[in-house]
């Protein structure tokens, strides 16, 4: 077929032309594939309750994992600084996929280098690599700060990032007073949030170290965690600033995440300062958005810097009550007039749905901290969770998430599936299907399968465009959170009832 480049055709039309067709046809015949009853047949095995105790008895397979590996989380977590370019100790491969993961969720370019890593550094360890990697890195794209991560191949090898850092500066690849923070984050090991925990420590240590002062600067620090909402870091600037308070974020990548288009390209758009990141040791408290992604920062911080440590995850009315008469205490300022008056419109929002929310079962899946914070909310509209999948969870957690359940009527029904992937959360929407489904872009595949409407939140969200854009928190999160999961009702409502004379008895105009 010839080419015509006044024609580009999209990959949704271009697979289904005559000579793609044949491709796959001919792939078929080639790998011997079954026929399409035998498919069907098993298929249909898969959907059932024999076929689901042997899903849940496999142990050493996981299939769709709702999790992410901890070098994603380290560097997502070093961008919120100002000028700081993520410096990988591993292969050119591992880093690509880390960026192309960030840049498909944020329609953003995601900077970040590795030491290029190949089958010589396996055997005789990556210090040269890391030598080379790290005079490029600062000669070439002039960084203010360099973090750095390793991967599975450099926590195999047992590469030493303290002694290879020491040995760089010595070498002269970048000044020795310049910040070079780093965190072993080894991929077969925990995941995203523990990435970013290990990241946001090794940071903080770094940049404070010899800054402690004699007197408190006043000021509040707020830790996001691993929260890919970037209105939520300008809804915490918001509110600061109605309050009118001192605060720093640690660390806020919301500009460098959705910078504008001026025409003229900057590699590291805003971030925190350095200097106030340094100076977040003297501040009055530190409240943390997230709780477990943020496990070793909040006891380095606890116990290192003496400081009031608070945790409040701001999703849904009661938490964002909690959250504000927190801030009010620790700064001695009341809650501003205009935020009572936004908690009048979101209670206002929430009243209008409810009937269409209550009652409804939903299944949800995601990291830890959005995950209690989401089935939080929907406790509020009196919706019945009742398949809760953590992929990265742990007792701590799922301690946490069952006591929430327990204060509320609408929490009894619930399951919480630790440890399983989205292969398994299939069965659960098989064998006890449920009216909804929450979760990241990936329940796509469950949504086609399972006849179950998907709501997304959460990270990646790769396939609507936006989403990320919003706040979660506070009153305005609430009315966000309630316009996503009403309006994918209303959608499936209209979904079932569209067919001329025989379903359409429901198709209103006007819900």
């Amino acid at each position: 077929m010839p080419q015509n480049p006044d024609k580009i055709q999209d990959h949704v039309e271009l697979f289904h032309q005559p000579e793609y067709k044949q491709l796959f046809q001919n792939k078929k015949e080639f790998e011997n594939g079954h026929s399409p009853e035998e498919i069907e047949r098993v298929a249909e095995w898969t959907k059932g309750w024999e076929y689901r105790e042997k899903n849940f008895a496999r142990e050493a397979l996981t299939i769709n994992p709702a999790k992410g590996c901890q070098p994603l989380g380290a560097i997502f977590a070093a961008v919120g600084f100002e000028g700081t370019l993520p410096f990988v100790q591993g292969s050119q491969g591992c880093v690509a996929y880390f960026r192309t993961h960030l840049t498909r969720h944020y329609k953003e370019p995601f900077s970040g280098v590795s030491s290029s890593m190949t089958e010589d550094a396996a055997v005789f360890g990556g210090m040269q690599n890391m030598i080379d990697g790290l005079a490029n890195s600062y000669q070439l794209y002039k960084p203010k700060m360099i973090a750095v991560c390793t991967t599975c191949m450099a926590e195999v090898i047992g590469d030493d990032l303290q002694a290879f850092i020491n040995n760089a500066k010595d070498a002269g690849s970048v000044p020795k007073n310049f910040p070079v923070p780093y965190a072993h984050t080894p991929s077969f090991v925990g995941s995203h949030i523990t990435g970013y925990d290990n990241m946001m420590k090794g940071i903080l240590s770094n940049l404070t170290a010899g800054q402690k002062k004699a007197t408190s600067n006043g000021k509040i620090n707020f830790i996001p965690g691993f929260d890919t909402y970037v209105g939520n870091n300008r809804e915490i600037k918001r509110i600061a600033g109605l309050f009118g308070f001192d605060y720093t974020i640690l660390a806020d990548n919301s500009d460098y995440l959705d910078s504008p288009n001026t025409g003229e390209f900057d590699m590291y758009p805003g971030g925190t300062k350095l200097e106030d990141a340094a100076d977040s040791i003297n501040a009055k408290a530190t409240v943390f958005l997230q709780a477990h992604s943020t496990v070793k920062t909040r006891e380095y911080i606890e116990k290192e810097w003496k400081q009031e440590v608070v945790v409040s995850r701001p999703w849904g009315i009661k938490a964002t009550d909690e959250f504000l008469m927190k801030l009010s205490e620790l700064s001695g300022k009341p809650i501003p007039e205009e935020l009572e008056i936004e908690r009048g419109r979101a209670v206002d929002a929430m009243t209008d749905s409810h009937a269409w929310i209550h009652g409804k079962r939903f299944a949800i899946y995601g990291e830890p901290d959005l995950v209690y914070s989401v089935v939080g909310f929907m406790l509020e509209m009196g919706a019945e969770p009742v398949h809760i999948l953590v992929h990265n969870s742990n007792d701590v957690f799922e301690k946490e998430l069952q006591a929430l359940l327990d204060s509320s009527p609408f929490g009894q029904g619930a399951t919480i599936w630790g440890g399983k992937d989205l292969w398994h959360m299939r069965s659960l929407l098989f064998t006890e299907p449920v009216d909804l489904l929450i979760g990241n872009s990936y329940g796509k595949y469950l949504w086609r399968d399972c006849k179950v409407p998907l709501v997304r939140i959460g990270y990646p969200i790769m396939d609507r465009h936006h989403l990320h854009r919003y706040s979660t928190i506070g009153y305005q999160g609430v009315i966000n959170l309630l316009n996503w999961i009403v309006n994918t009702i209303f959608e499936e409502i209209d979904r079932n009832t569209n067919i001329p004379s025989k379903t359409d008895i429901s198709y209103d105009l006007i819900r």
